[in-house]
């Protein structure tokens, strides 16, 4: 998939198996629907761990940066609903990152996806950066894959919201790659490839498997 816009929001958790089945329903029928209504919002995508139990990411797509500080958005999140409210402290482990999108190349929503998430070292971004890009974007003609994508996260100097403190607070990434494909076997691979450690040089990455769960743009909500 080719995101829909020039900025996104990045989010990884756990949500413990007491509370799965709830939190599915409150995500699917209030939370999606509502955030998919306000402007800026272009689709959002949800994806569950393949291998650490309970695991979600969740990506919403945005039309621009500014998006991320606007004021329907910055209402929202200090006027939780009492479904939110109740949902929100059983999301642990929360990395939040509101991000730029500095590539972008694929077409459709595949069923499986990976996040890598790494720190460049000092002096390295640049370099990483152009060997990255040029990688991401030969990815969605190889077999099994759809599409590559490189995050930024660039955190507005915005104050704490109602759902941030709800949560305990959230950390955040620092860049995020994403690649999806319709073969996990593929997708998985190309963190042993192109994308591993050794190839871009980087001693630490976070690497995570989903599958798509369920997915909803702006234009199909109900």
């Amino acid at each position: 998939m080719a995101l829909l816009g020039a900025a996104a929001l990045a989010m990884w958790w756990d949500v413990a198996a007491a509370h799965r089945r709830e939190f599915e329903d409150w995500h699917a029928h209030e939370h999606f629907p509502e955030r998919l209504g306000l402007p800026g919002f272009k689709r959002g995508t949800r994806w569950s761990s393949v291998s650490r139990e309970g695991g979600v990411f969740v990506l919403y797509e945005l039309d621009d940066y500014a998006t991320l500080t606007s004021p329907d958005y910055t209402a929202r999140l200090n006027a939780p609903t009492p479904w939110s409210v109740a949902m929100m402290p059983h999301h642990r482990n929360m990395v939040r990152s509101q991000c730029r999108v500095l590539e972008s190349a694929g077409n459709g929503v595949a069923g499986w996806l990976m996040s890598i998430r790494l720190t460049p070292a000092a002096g390295q971004a640049e370099a990483l950066q152009a060997t990255v890009r040029e990688t991401l974007r030969a990815l969605p003609t190889q077999p099994g894959l759809t599409s590559g994508h490189l995050l930024r996260t660039d955190t507005p100097l915005t104050p704490a919201t109602t759902e941030q403190v709800i949560r305990g607070g959230d950390q955040a990434a620092d860049w995020i790659m994403l690649v999806s494909g319709y073969d996990r076997d593929a997708v998985q691979a190309v963190s042993h490839g192109p994308l591993s450690p050794a190839a871009l040089g980087i001693a630490t990455m976070q690497i995570d498997t989903f599958h798509l769960a369920y997915a909803l743009a702006q234009q199909d909500r109900p």
